[in-house]
């Protein structure tokens, strides 16, 4: 029977488009481009359509390249006319109105050369049903088939075919139909359909599954595994960038004992090229060499990955090893090998790379000339780097953008602006653009060198290219700063882009931060009265962050000219208010800073946590503690504060320095209940400030607390504990203080001083006396206060004898008297009557320039009424009063019991109702 053989093809350039040739032939059917579609003369009515497939990844040699578009599908069609219509689409990408061929539909094909017919068989097939135009390529039009209706009679082959179309179409439809041919014993030794799931599992990212159909394949269906299955894994992880998961597969292929091929190797490296893996790429090449595997883009891969670390010497073994295994380069790995000894410095050994390249047979390349410029500019070799440009004019070759960018980097790492600035010129010539690194590094060269025309057309590129304002002002900031020439950025930013900069928050934020760190405040005022935006909240900020980085620079006189250089406000800003407060204070400009606290108290404002602080402390160093303690007692009465611990420990000074011990019980104990975390300045502060407010056994409990959280104190604390204890008569917890002070070398001439006074009034002269030993032997000179201790112990003890040699001692260190010694003196003299000693002791005070103090008249008046003599009692009164000294009650107490011991009762009386009438 006659035949026609009808070949249709594919332009590969045009879908849309056929080209159609008629060859007679014995058998009828229609050629498509790997596609057979059967026209039996005899009977028309099916069309098969079959093309050969080609598993993804399966490589038989090593420079395969992976085809994701090797996909196998069956398509039959009932058309008894036979009419081939043309669609609109591809029909390669998508089917639609594909279903099951009903049950009387049959094929009748006799294989037997004898004519004996074959059975009918009801074959569940796949028909098209739609018409030659519908459209074959939509990704929605997907295969609808009910899988209930497929009979469990189709041959693996076939289930392929079907399950390698829908593959192409739909995931979820390809694992469903994977699962039937499961649950149908299709899977027997059937790896191809194992691969096509493990695709669709690797696109998915479902990797525990795709591990569990592994481990089937091997212990349930017998497939044997292959390269081809783990690389199509790898494959996915390859282009997801999953270096971690490629990994996992590659040793789990080993694992499973199965040879990688180049393939595998090559997909690997270059996974950890890009993720800079480098364990797991060092374990890949050595096994790529164990297995004698040649993949020349491993090489290449893992030389640039020991080239961008910088281990330039690992480098250099791997290309020992390409010529070890007789590795043949291509392209690729003489660029390489190029770069790897341009990043390091060897150009000698570069070029030589350059002249073995050419001995190669490879032709002159661009990229290889490239290299060398980069790696003469990065050692500043521009007389190399310029050769370079020369030879590859001279080879034939035209220098493309990253020639002069290179170029422009490594004039500009020279600093020779003008060869930079031509190559700079023939880049935007020969159509190119910089990049931003060029930009940069113009940039840097026009502000060093001082061109500021050069500058604003850098800037004006970088407008072209699209670059933010905010980014192209830090960059222009940068290089004036670096060049210590930011006095110069008014006069280059000008016109437009100076414009654009006012009328952008962000860059005129930029803009003016430069300017006050700088000291240009007057500019950054100037900016701030042109600005072309209005934003109060942004504003006050800025003015807010302005004046802060005035103070912390200290640029005091700075911070004052901004604060009154802003937009007058019927409202003070609370935040700046406060820092100016803080500024003034640091300045001594305490009125200023007072009037600014009343204008922000009477504005109504409700002031918070850190503006207390800051006004407590503005009053502390005026020193008007009573001032600040009213602004405390203000903050109590705002429920709503809770005060820092920086805020509670000047509470905590200013009652004790204000004497108001109810206070810093009070404080000490809500400090207690607020559960308030301390730390080593806490109990420092507390216990300094808290020791005569607090029992002895709480100020107790609190050092031992401190000392168990592992807190140190400090000297003050250690004294002020010592003074304590002295004072109490806790002798062996004072010398338990001063052991741990002496350990932790926390002693100084006061702890030793505190010592001598607690011993010295408890009348304990032993011990007193071992301490001012102990002190001298320490290297400590016996101080005044150490000698006023014991001059005052030994008097009121009587120890007169004592008490004489201790004197003569300190006359003999040459240790000079102050009132506290003269007064000492006087009322010791006095007590025993020794009003001679008391004369020469009053005169001696008086030529030392001291002079009497209130205590010294007072004193002398308790030694002349125990002298009886009261006349000259009573003229010490007169005296107080023409020196200025006003007498206390103390003083008209000695007076009158003076009177009283001489039977001057009368004038006793007098001078008690003169005392009642001064209300003293």
């Amino acid at each position: 029977m006659a035949s026609l053989k009808c070949s249709i093809s594919f332009d590969s350039h045009d879908s849309k488009k056929f080209n159609f040739s008629l060859i007679p032939a014995f058998s009828g059917y229609a050629h498509v481009s790997g596609v057979c579609i059967i026209y039996p003369f005899y009977k028309l009515k099916q069309i098969r359509v079959s093309r050969l497939n080609t598993e993804l990844l399966e490589f038989s040699e090593p420079n395969n390249h992976v085809d994701s578009s090797n996909d196998s599908l069956v398509l039959k069609e009932s058309n008894p006319s036979g009419d081939f219509r043309r669609g609109r689409r591809n029909i390669w990408k998508r089917f639609r109105g594909v279903k099951k061929v009903t049950n009387n539909e049959t094929l009748k094909m006799n294989h037997r050369k004898n004519g004996d017919k074959r059975e009918k068989e009801r074959e569940p097939e796949f028909v098209y049903e739609g018409d030659g135009a519908g459209s074959l390529s939509n990704s929605e039009e997907l295969f609808e088939f009910d899988l209930s209706a497929i009979g469990g009679d189709l041959s693996s082959d076939r289930c392929n075919d079907i399950l390698k179309g829908l593959e192409k179409g739909n995931d979820g439809k390809t694992l469903r139909f994977f699962e039937w041919m499961r649950e149908n014993g299709k899977l027997k030794q059937n790896g191809t359909a194992y691969k096509l799931a493990l695709r669709v599992l690797g696109r998915r990212q479902d990797w525990n599954q795709a591990e569990t159909i592994i481990s089937e394949m091997t212990s349930d269906s017998g497939c044997e595994l292959s390269f081809s299955v783990f690389n199509t894994l790898i494959f996915a992880c390859h282009k997801q960038g999953n270096a971690i998961l490629g990994a996992k597969w590659f040793r789990m292929m080993l694992d499973y004992r199965v040879r990688p091929n180049a393939a595998t190797f090559g997909m690997l490296m270059s996974l950890y090229q890009k993720g800079w893996v480098v364990e797991e790429a060092e374990f890949t090449f050595s096994q790529m060499r164990n297995f004698n595997v040649i993949c020349q883009s491993a090489y290449s891969s893992m030389i640039t990955i020991y080239t961008r670390l910088g281990k330039f010497d690992k480098a250099e073994e791997v290309i020992g090893f390409l010529r070890e295994d007789k590795v043949p380069l291509n392209l690729e790995n003489w660029l390489v090998l190029l770069n790897a000894y341009s990043q390091q410095g060897k150009l000698h050994e570069a070029e030589m790379v350059l002249v073995s390249m050419r001995k190669a047979g490879f032709s002159p390349h661009i990229v290889a000339y490239n290299t060398l410029i980069t790696g003469y500019g990065k050692v500043s070799d521009m007389d190399g780097a310029q050769r370079v440009f020369r030879t590859l004019r001279s080879v034939g070759l035209k220098p493309d953008e990253t020639t002069y960018r290179s170029m422009i980097e490594g004039w500009g790492r020279v600093d020779n602006y003008k060869e930079a600035d031509w190559y700079y010129k023939q880049l935007k010539r020969s159509g190119f653009t910089p990049n931003s690194s060029n930009l940069f590094t113009m940039i840097n060269l026009q502000a060093m060198h001082g061109d500021e025309e050069g500058a604003n057309r850098t800037l004006d590129d970088m407008m072209v290219m699209g670059c933010q304002y905010s980014s192209v002002l830090s960059i222009l900031l940068q290089a004036h700063e670096r060049a210590g020439k930011l006095d110069k950025v008014p006069s280059v930013l000008t016109g437009l882009f100076y414009e654009h900069v006012l009328t952008n928050q962000t860059a005129c934020s930029i803009l003016v931060m430069a300017y006050v760190k700088h000291d240009l405040v007057d500019d950054a005022i100037k900016v701030l009265q042109e600005k072309g935006w209005q934003d109060q909240i942004f504003e006050d900020n800025l003015y807010h962050l302005l004046i802060c980085s005035c103070k912390e620079l200290g640029y005091l006189d700075n911070a004052v000219k901004i604060y009154t250089s802003m937009p007058k406000s019927h409202k003070p800003n609370l935040h700046i208010t406060c820092t100016m407060i803080d500024i003034y204070s640091v300045m001594r400009l305490f009125d200023e800073a007072k009037s600014l606290y009343l204008k922000l108290k009477s504005s109504g404002i409700a002031l918070d946590m850190i503006a207390f602080s800051v006004v407590v402390r503005m009053y502390v160093q005026s020193g008007s503690l009573q001032d600040a303690y009213l602004v405390l007692d203000t903050m109590d009465k705002q429920n709503n504060i809770v005060p820092d611990v920086f805020l509670l420990r000047d509470m905590l000074r200013i009652y004790q320095r204000l004497n108001m011990l109810d206070k810093l019980s009070d404080l000490y104990y809500k400090i207690l209940k607020n559960g308030l975390p301390w730390d080593q300045e806490m109990y420092n502060c507390v216990i300094n400030c808290c020791a005569r407010a607090l029992p002895v056994d709480e100020l107790s409990r609190l050092f031992d607390q401190m000392l168990g959280r592992g807190f140190a104190p400090n000297t003050i604390t250690i004294n002020i504990m010592l003074d304590v204890y002295g004072k109490s008569k806790f002798f062996k917890r004072a010398r338990r203080v001063f052991w741990i002070a002496r350990k932790r070398r926390l002693v100084d001439v006061i702890s030793y001083n505190t010592l001598i006074a607690a011993y010295g009034q408890n009348r304990d002269f032993r011990n007193m006396s071992s301490i001012v030993k102990k002190m001298q032997f320490k290297g400590f000179s016996v101080s005044l206060e150490a000698y006023n201790c014991m001059l005052d112990a030994y008097g009121k003890e009587g120890e007169m004898e004592k008490f004489k040699d201790v004197l003569k001692r300190m006359k003999e260190s040459g240790c000079a008297s102050d009132h506290y010694t003269y007064n000492t003196l006087i009322n010791i003299y006095g007590d025993k009557g020794w009003i001679e000693e008391v004369a020469n002791v009053l005169m001696e005070l008086k030529e030392s320039g001291l002079g009497p103090d209130l205590y010294s008249y007072n004193t002398l008046i308790k030694a002349y009424g125990i002298a009886g003599m009261v006349e000259e009692a009573v003229c010490l009164i007169k005296e107080m009063r023409r020196n200025g000294i006003d007498p206390d009650r103390i003083s008209f107490n000695n007076i009158i019991v003076a009177l009283q011991r001489n039977d001057l009762v009368l004038e006793a009386v007098k001078w008690s109702l003169w005392m009642k009438q001064l209300g003293l």
